[in-house]
């Protein structure tokens, strides 16, 4: 059994109170001594710079192939390129003058079913055209297509980790529409109807912020009190296309500063993400441009093939790991301190300190829970935790450390000595159980994939 100097002095303690307390036994017969109380344990984690994926974050594939996905390539992902999300746009051409048909439906569903089997998810988008000369679809066809995908909406909220709102314009980017969509009375009318066909706990991202404040009659960024609401306004993220590529980036700000501070305000509590494009007029998209941006911007996810010039100039200049690490958020254990006893159907008080150094939070609702493995049996026992990993805020511009703070139920726990996990699982019930959707935190050897992925808390308890 491994002792720090710290235990061994609680327990040398410990011993001598003991001896005590039976001294005093002896001398006062009819007054026992109280049990001693069992000492804290204290643990402190390093943190790793490891790079390894962890779900609803970082670079990207993009899709905008009209056949299947291959099931072969997006199983790699998550081992060679540590990428956890494809965007996958899906075109909707033939479609411009009637409604979809069982056909174009079981195509995606089956697309979206090839991402769930490859332990990944997906940012959703749908449009009419790629071509800056097409035409997309009148608006009365879109809001009927919009209906008719609400139930696929629903079938697979558990691998659809954003919906970008689409079906304006050239690829659905929102702008110079063909039918007239791209007027603020039509896109808030696109974009309330996307937002009433999307499961709630699913975020919807528009292309400015502009088109945002336009559609809900505000330029304040949501506060605390909206944020993880579900309400329509709370809902609403950005996605920039043109990312890195000119001070106003091909047009997505108009009033740079004060749009910039509304979306990284924003972003503590939806999600910001796209791609990048052609640098424009000398601008640059070095290393410290880019990571001055997207810790100003919360960025959670990029394009990983596009634009492969600033992307390769990266990767030459040394930064690039460092944008697959932070990307998103980026959370570690920082220490616990747990009982190292307690009775059997009692309750476990937790105080665990965590730290977000990513350059977001999470966007998605997870279950987090003490897992506790029988150390004979090898039984694991889930107390689960009210603590909402959503609030660890990036460390870069709130309080560096978040606390988890609560007494959790033993109810029903046999027992016994136990090894202590804290578990981060996806809140999906089709998903909860999987290792590729829990969250590894950025610790040295806390990460083990058995029980669907738990981080060791490298702590023991005893129930008796």
């Amino acid at each position: 059994m491994k002792t720090n100097k710290k235990g061994i002095i609680t327990l040398g303690i410990t011993a001598m109170l003991i001896v005590c307390c039976g001294i005093l036994v002896a001398c006062k017969k009819g007054k026992p001594a109280p049990d001693p109380t069992p000492a804290d344990t204290g643990v402190k984690f390093a943190s790793s710079a490891e790079v390894f994926p962890n779900p609803d974050r970082g670079f990207t594939k993009t899709f905008t192939i009209r056949t299947a996905l291959d099931a072969a390539v997006l199983n790699t992902y998550r081992t060679n390129q540590n990428t956890t999300l494809i965007v996958r746009v899906f075109y909707l051409e033939n479609y411009k003058d009637k409604a979809l048909d069982q056909a174009k439906f079981d195509f995606i569903q089956a697309d979206l079913t090839t991402i769930r089997n490859a332990g990944l998810k997906g940012i959703v988008r749908f449009a009419y055209t790629e071509d800056m000369a097409g035409s997309d679809a009148p608006l009365a066809i879109v809001l009927q297509h919009i209906d008719q995908l609400k139930p696929l909406f629903a079938a697979n909220q558990d691998v659809i980790a954003f919906v970008q709102a689409g079906f304006v314009g050239a690829y659905g980017e929102w702008h110079d529409s063909t039918n007239g969509l791209a007027t603020p009375a039509n896109e808030k009318t696109i974009l309330l109807k996307l937002l009433s066909a999307v499961p709630t706990d699913i975020m919807v991202q528009v292309r400015t912020p502009l088109q945002k404040q336009n559609v809900f009659g505000t330029n304040v960024a949501i506060s605390q009190s909206q944020g993880f609401s579900g309400s329509d306004i709370a809902r609403v993220g950005h996605h920039n296309d043109c990312f890195l590529s000119s001070d106003d980036d091909y047009g997505t700000y108009v009033n740079i500063p004060v749009e910039k501070q509304y979306v990284s305000n924003e972003a503590l509590y939806v999600p910001v993400g796209g791609e990048t494009c052609p640098p424009l007029g000398g601008y640059s998209s070095n290393c410290e441009q880019g990571r001055t941006q997207m810790k100003l911007l919360r960025w959670t996810y990029l394009n990983l093939d596009y634009y492969q010039p600033t992307l390769s100039a990266w990767r030459t200049s040394g930064c690039f790991d460092e944008f697959v690490r932070n990307l998103g958020y980026r959370i570690a254990l920082v220490n616990a301190v747990l009982p190292a006893t307690a009775a059997v159907n009692s309750s476990l008080k937790v105080d665990i300190n965590i730290t977000n150094t990513g350059y977001a939070p999470l966007y998605n609702k997870k279950n987090t829970s003490i897992i506790l493995k029988n150390k004979t049996t090898g039984t694991y026992y889930e107390a689960p935790l009210t603590y909402d990993i959503r609030t660890c805020k990036p460390a870069t511009t709130v309080a560096p450390n978040a606390n988890i703070g609560e007494s959790v139920s033993l109810s029903g726990i046999p027992a016994g000595d136990y090894a202590l996990y804290i578990r981060i699982a996806d809140q999906a019930p089709t998903l909860k159980n999987r290792v590729e959707y829990a969250v590894r935190l950025a610790n040295t050897g806390t990460w083990v994939t058995e029980n669907g992925g738990m981080n060791d808390l490298k702590s023991s308890l005893k129930i008796q």
